[in-house]
């Protein structure tokens, strides 16, 4: 049976660099440290560390079993939070998954009203723009964009929340800037600003919308995320396309304009865990999120 509080130490010490550094760090002295080491290699029956120079460093068992003691650790972390919320009387912990363009749009209020309802759960939000390939990594709620007809997978239920239409975000002086609304192709000559490096499915969604408008859009320029692109928009680099949640908070003197024939359209979804639906925390969240999904709230 492994000593967890030897594998802190043996994991203080890969990550200080020496024993002395790891005894400093921890408050202990070296020669405490050092009997930990050498007890907790007795119970593997492992050598992890080997002599280098005047100091030591991780053998490949060494280095395997850090990586491993991360994994448990933090498992470990995870429960002991537990406790301290059980002791505290709090009622437990609620995981809430989202992605970057809702999280200052959405995330605050849903934060705030389940707080104030529930005062004795413990949030923990996670930014995620990917479903997660196993059951065990998945949040309790996740929002997510993906075609209206998805499959959530076994053990889950999506809800369909709103649909997200894309606008253009155009600089100062831009042609179209006094315009409502525009039509796609009138922006296809356009040098545009790319918002999403990782060609995900918001991307696709665009692309295929130009594709049916009659045109492929030229990128100029590539951002990695949605203020980057909107700062871009700002200097007059190009305009970008992004759907309208992106585009709440602009930058002074770009303007926001609708687009139409046709209108690229994102579906957002909430992904509940089905054995935790009925629980008032996942019932109040399902609540605030309808509510700041169909308008602004106070």
């Amino acid at each position: 049976m492994l000593d967890v509080h030897r594998l802190r130490i043996f994991r203080s010490v890969v990550a200080s660099g020496s024993v002395q550094a790891a005894a400093v760090n921890l408050g202990y002295t070296p020669s405490a440290v050092s009997q930990h080491l050498t007890a907790l290699q007795r119970e593997t029956g492992l050598a992890l560390f080997a002599r280098a120079g005047r100091g030591m460093r991780p053998t490949a068992a060494g280095h395997a079993l850090a990586a491993e003691a991360d994994r448990l650790l933090a498992r470990v972390g995870e429960a002991e939070s537990l406790i301290a919320d059980l002791r505290a009387g709090r009622t437990g912990v609620l995981t809430i998954a989202y992605f970057a363009s809702v999280g200052a749009a959405w995330m605050p209020y849903v934060v705030r009203r389940i707080s104030a309802e529930l005062p004795g759960v413990r949030l923990k939000l996670e930014l995620r723009e990917e479903i997660p390939n196993t059951r065990e990594e998945r949040a309790d709620l996740q929002l997510v964009v993906a075609p209206r007809s998805f499959d959530p997978g076994s053990g889950f239920t999506a809800h369909h929340l709103v649909d997200d239409p894309y606008v253009a975000v155009l600089p100062a002086g831009h042609r179209f800037a006094d315009q409502q609304e525009v039509e796609l192709a009138a922006l296809a000559e356009e040098r545009w600003v790319d918002n999403d490096f990782a060609r995900g499915w918001c991307r696709a969604n665009l692309i295929e919308a130009c594709t049916a408008a009659g045109f492929t859009p030229t990128f100029g320029v590539e951002a990695h995320d949605y203020p980057t692109a909107l700062a871009f928009v700002e200097a007059g680099i190009g305009p970008t396309v992004l759907p309208a949640l992106g585009a709440v908070r602009l930058p002074d003197g770009v303007t926001r304009v609708g687009l139409l024939r046709p209108t690229p359209v994102r579906s957002i979804h909430l992904v509940i865990h089905d054995a935790v639906e009925h629980t008032p925390a996942v019932r109040i969240a399902i609540a605030a999120l309808r509510q700041v999904a169909t308008g602004p709230v106070q």
